[in-house]
């Protein structure tokens, strides 16, 4: 009797949701986009997509363009003077953190791979004080235009990385990055430098 009259209501359930889940969908971004947009310093356009709640720490010294993608679990946060410029069309995928105390900037079309991260500030060790007293060196971070950065990317403080540059998978981006090239690995090295070397 429990198995059947569950069975009916998950039906029941399962139609109702079916029905309603682009209405639902459209509701939740919008308060998505609303939140948002109720955290940050500028405006933002209407034509962000926000697919889930980010989060926002600290000065929300942040800007968006047009058109932005921005997927469930981002972190947002900007510290002292720092500040995020985000361009058009750019995608920021689950779990992407931008953390600010100097500045970033993501040009257009720019697409950022999921639990990537983008600091630019690193903790600074001064000697009788303890590391979480010792402060920041805190260096902005330039990407160009249609940039893609694959899943689990570091970019460290200081980094230019040129337009239509590829980053890639879990690389750690620790020195500036030519327009058009293709780097991987830890720290992040062109292509053909990083297959040579396997090869000796």
């Amino acid at each position: 009797m429990r198995r059947s009259l569950k069975s009916l209501l998950s039906s029941l359930l399962s139609s109702v949701y079916r029905a309603t889940d682009g209405l639902r969908r459209g509701l939740g971004r919008t308060r998505n986009h609303a939140l948002l947009s109720s955290r940050l310093a500028a405006p933002l356009d209407a034509s962000v997509v926000v697919l889930g709640p980010p989060e926002v720490h600290g000065t929300a010294a942040i800007r968006f363009g047009r058109d932005a993608l921005l997927y469930p679990a981002l972190y947002l946060e900007t510290e002292e003077g720092g500040s995020i410029e985000i361009g058009n069309g750019v995608v920021l995928s689950h779990g992407v953190h931008l953390v600010s105390r100097a500045a970033i900037v993501i040009g257009h079309g720019t697409m950022i791979g999921e639990y990537s991260s983008i600091r630019d500030a690193n903790h600074i060790r001064v000697p009788g004080l303890p590391l979480r007293d010792s402060g920041h060196l805190a260096r902005p971070i330039n990407i160009g235009n249609e940039v893609w950065i694959g899943r689990g990317v570091a970019v460290l403080g200081g980094v230019t990385i040129g337009d239509r540059a590829t980053v890639g998978a879990n690389a750690v981006v620790t020195h500036d990055v030519p327009a058009g090239a293709t780097v991987v690995g830890v720290p992040a090295r062109p292509i053909e430098a990083a297959a040579g070397s396997r090869a000796r």
